[in-house]
């Protein structure tokens, strides 16, 4: 049976993904994948991973799925890391098969 979910998709600097992914686990989500970001483009600039030797713009991707409460504690604590890094946060509804795993 369908059980209707969040996913939560953050794009930031590499140099703060740790600081993301403890903030989802402080609130509770009991999973996530961080996948690294090979180009993009936004805010009029293009970029591309491992153009500086010190990796310092590269970016990576976090993806998780939660339930609305725990979206809303790390959406409210994700804005406060992005007040002081670059970021892009997207919030989606999906439908998971086993909620247990959520």
């Amino acid at each position: 049976m369908p059980h209707n979910k969040h996913r939560f998709e953050l794009v930031i600097e590499r140099m703060a993904y740790k600081r993301a992914c403890r903030i989802l686990v402080d609130a509770g989500v009991t999973g996530f994948t961080v996948i690294p970001a090979l180009a993009g483009f936004g805010n009029g600039n293009h970029w591309q991973r491992d153009t500086d030797i010190s990796g310092s713009r590269d970016m990576v991707v976090i993806i998780s799925i939660t339930d609305e409460e725990t979206l809303q504690i790390i959406s409210e604590k994700m804005t406060n890391l992005l007040s002081s890094h670059i970021g892009v946060v997207s919030i989606s509804a999906v439908t998971v098969l086993r909620p247990e795993k959520f």
